[in-house]
């Protein structure tokens, strides 16, 4: 990624694209806004709901800028962003490369690979890897953190911060735990039907 790219507005509600402008800034983005001729706000043509939260307007923003490679970021690599990335590449469009790692990393823990077997994704296969491991350049940084510092990317990128709850020893009861893993999965694949649509 060379510049800083624009996404195209059409606002019907100053408020709305206040918000709109705020988050693509915080991503590093920018936005081109013209008035739209009704009281709906729309990104690249996704219409944005009037009560739509700071992640939604993100994912929308982050999809109109076509990233080629979106990275997933958390400390250990081993739960959060193992399932981001594989969700994500089951959701992504065709070109777009996804990835994931840590600052930290350890191991990918057997109750993500279990929360995505049960929708029918695979990633046994997967490692916890580590920043330096990643394939450069990536155009889109998500981190994942929420009760932790989180790993930070200095180089150019837009970037996201989704802080959800670490589902790893959520609770001493497995059953519990494993309820954990789902409810960010989730949370995730809902997202996702934003940002991959």
């Amino acid at each position: 990624m060379s510049v800083i790219r624009s996404v195209d507005v059409a606002y019907g509600s100053d408020t709305t694209l206040k918000r709109v402008e705020a988050a693509a800034a915080r991503m590093g983005a920018s936005v081109r806004a013209s008035r739209s001729g009704d009281d709906v706000t729309a990104i690249a043509g996704l219409d944005v709901p009037d009560d739509a939260p700071e992640w939604w307007i993100e994912a929308a923003i982050l999809r109109a800028l076509e990233p080629s490679h979106v990275l997933f970021l958390c400390v250990a690599n081993s739960a959060r962003s193992q399932l981001a990335e594989g969700l994500a590449r089951s959701l992504a469009p065709e070109g777009v490369k996804i990835s994931s790692a840590g600052s930290v990393p350890t191991r990918v823990r057997p109750q993500a690979i279990a929360a995505l077997a049960e929708i029918g994704l695979d990633i046994s296969g997967h490692r916890s890897t580590g920043i330096d491991e990643v394939e450069r350049p990536v155009d889109a940084v998500i981190t994942l953190c929420a009760e932790e510092v989180c790993p930070v990317w200095l180089e150019k990128a837009w970037r996201l911060h989704w802080g959800l709850p670490d589902p790893a020893g959520s609770s001493d009861d497995p059953d519990e735990e494993m309820e954990a893993f789902r409810a960010v999965r989730d949370e995730l694949r809902h997202r996702f039907g934003v940002l991959f649509g």
